[in-house]
């Protein structure tokens, strides 16, 4: 089936199952995936280890310039990027790079990192924000990472500033709010397969795409 390229861009409250659903569609889809890959994808392109875009990943002014001061470029490619210094800044850059090679390359799926705005003048793309009622999200969390209800309620709030402090100071939109997407919804509602289905629908619906495309049978 010969279809345009499209991307799907997730922004998710932490808990929220919007990984997994994140996965689910590009597999139904038949199409790539990208979450902390893209961090791989950034370091390979750039030469810089990827240890330091995970440290600076979605967490705006906490690594302003990597350990506080000058840290200069390995690697092909890397040349004389902002006087060899590696802020929060240039780093956002290199990834959004990444991300805009991907999206150029192949239909994808991707996991935050401000890939919405990132990738703003594609008209293929369909941004979605996913939610869940916090209850449903700190039994996630503590399953996921295996600590307390406390811990995982704790770690539900500061995930979420941190998310909202990247998106909102690297983008025009803010982080959460409906007028930012094309599509909000609520995990809690139908569960991480009825979610999986409505938001395919939404996208066949969106994109043009045919009704049968992305369904299980095929």
């Amino acid at each position: 089936m010969d279809i345009e390229k499209f991307v799907i861009n997730i922004g998710r409250q932490l808990g929220s199952g919007g990984r997994i659903i994140g996965k689910q569609l590009a597999h139904d889809f038949g199409i790539a995936y990208f979450d902390k890959e893209i961090l791989t994808m950034a370091a390979k392109e750039s030469g810089i280890c990827t240890e330091i875009f995970e440290k600076s990943d979605e967490h705006k002014g906490l690594f302003r310039t990597v350990f506080g001061g000058i840290f200069p470029f390995f690697g092909s490619g890397a040349g004389d990027f902002y006087n060899n210094q590696i802020s929060d800044e240039s780093l956002f850059r290199i990834q959004s790079e990444a991300i805009r090679k991907a999206a150029e390359r192949e239909s994808c799926v991707f996991i935050g990192r401000c890939a919405d705005y990132v990738l703003r003048d594609n008209p293929r793309c369909v941004n979605i924000f996913i939610s869940a009622d916090l209850n449903d999200r700190v039994r996630r969390i503590m399953s996921y990472n295996h600590v307390d209800e406390h811990t995982a309620r704790k770690m539900a709030e500061r995930g979420d500033e941190n998310r909202a402090n990247f998106y909102n100071f690297y983008s025009s939109g803010t982080w959460g709010a409906a007028d930012t997407y094309h599509l909000c919804i609520n995990s809690s509602v139908l569960g991480e397969a009825g979610t999986v289905e409505f938001i395919k629908q939404f996208i066949r619906l969106k994109l043009g795409l045919p009704a049968d495309y992305g369904c299980s049978a095929e």
